[in-house]
């Protein structure tokens, strides 16, 4: 996976509320979604959710993360003349 995937997987977590209908979404199980974002926050070297078992929340970067990579991915989508 590259780190756009990484980046989608993000939003797509924090859009759906949750790793197990963010991986439906994707078309992933809910394991890869939990690794990509594992490796964004290696990567990053910031945790940017705060997950148990039964939920998660945005951390203060997470929240900053999410906003910069939801302009990212839609200035990435936008078609080009």
């Amino acid at each position: 996976m590259d780190q756009s995937s990484e980046m989608a997987a993000f939003v797509a977590v924090v859009r759906e509320a949750g790793f197990s209908a963010a991986a439906h979404t994707l078309h992933l199980t809910p394991s890869a979604v939990s690794k990509q974002i594992s490796r964004l926050e290696d990567r990053l070297g910031v945790r940017l959710l705060n997950r148990t078992t039964r939920r998660f929340s945005m951390t203060e970067e997470g929240e900053a993360y999410y906003q910069r990579a939801v302009s990212i991915l839609r200035k990435s989508r936008k078609p080009r003349p």
